[in-house]
């Protein structure tokens, strides 16, 4: 449906690679901006490269993009910039305070896709289904079931969006429930039957440990060879959020070692990851950065800040 804006057109720039690829978001985006461009490249651009693309644009829908005050400075076009996915670590959002330039994000926007692949890598882990479909593609026929989801202790580090939406898919699994999160999580706790406890706590006694925080200096590298040390032998991890969470080298060898049962991880630092020996591991699974890329998701991603456009230029005419 055709949203009218004003009856001035501005210039919408994209610069996600997925939302300009996609035919269903482009035609939406066209319909209330007309003059819209999109990145033609198949990666996110930098630097000058991003500047001279922005460099006529009144709004923008980014991503991934790196923006801070500099960038801002060097856009007196631009007006408002809405953000594509809830990722906000490359984007300086303390340079908003001071600048024209109005900032619009969305988040949860990705909470269901994301949570499925969480429960996807849990069940994995635990019924060993990574582990010996490895070596079934290598001609061994290894029958280890594993162990069920059913009554397990999961610690879900970080409840934003994306952990009280897992927090529900798991309610039919009779599991308990640890908690940790910067800021109070008793409503949400008192709601769905969980524990809020410390994250020395939540390591000791989670069968299975989930990460869903944001990446900042306090996140950075939080999962080290100290805080795998305290795990269960027989605990899993896995990680939806950001790669720089965990200390690669450190979780190698705690997967090695058997200092931990097994790991499932959708993001890596650097990405595409480079370390080979890894990936190679038996109980180790990762995959390529796809939990908010599901069909559903893309879309909802999509039209999230397409609507922030709408309402920004809106509220100007």
């Amino acid at each position: 449906m055709i949203v009218s804006v004003t009856n001035r057109q501005p210039l919408i720039a994209v610069t996600p690679p997925v939302f300009s690829r996609s035919a269903i978001l482009r035609e939406e985006l066209l319909q209330s901006f007309p003059n819209a461009i999109f990145n033609p490249k198949d990666q996110y651009m930098q630097g000058a490269e991003l500047i001279e693309f922005l460099s006529q644009a009144e709004g923008a829908i980014v991503g991934r993009d790196h923006i801070n005050a500099e960038t801002l400075a060097r856009l007196p076009r631009l007006k408002v910039i809405a953000k594509y996915g809830v990722g906000m670590d490359t984007i300086d959002s303390t340079a908003f305070d001071h600048s024209q330039v109005a900032l619009r994000v969305t988040p949860g926007v990705n909470k269901n896709s994301v949570a499925e692949l969480t429960i996807c890598f849990i069940i994995g882990l635990l019924h060993n289904v990574f582990s010996v479909g490895f070596d079934l593609k290598r001609g061994v026929w290894r029958k280890e079931g594993g162990v069920q989801l059913l009554g397990k202790t999961v610690g879900i580090v970080g409840c934003g969006h994306i952990g009280e939406r897992l927090i529900e898919i798991l309610i039919p699994f009779s599991c308990n429930v640890l908690v940790h999160d910067i800021v109070s999580k008793a409503e949400v706790c008192e709601k769905y039957g969980a524990r809020e406890v410390n994250l020395d706590t939540l390591c000791r006694e989670a069968d299975i440990l989930t990460f869903h925080v944001p990446l900042t200096a306090e996140t950075h590298r939080m999962v080290d060879e100290n805080f795998l040390y305290q795990m269960k032998p027989s605990a899993c991890l896995v990680n939806t959020s950001r790669g720089a969470v965990i200390d690669f080298p450190a979780l190698k060898e705690a997967l090695i070692t058997g200092r931990i049962a097994g790991a499932a991880v959708d993001v890596f630092d650097p990405e595409p990851p480079e370390d080979d020996e890894l990936l190679a591991l038996h109980n180790f699974m990762g995959t390529p950065h796809i939990g908010g890329n599901t069909l559903e998701a893309t879309l909802a991603m999509g039209r999230a800040p397409m609507r922030q456009l709408i309402d920004f230029f809106q509220m100007e005419s």
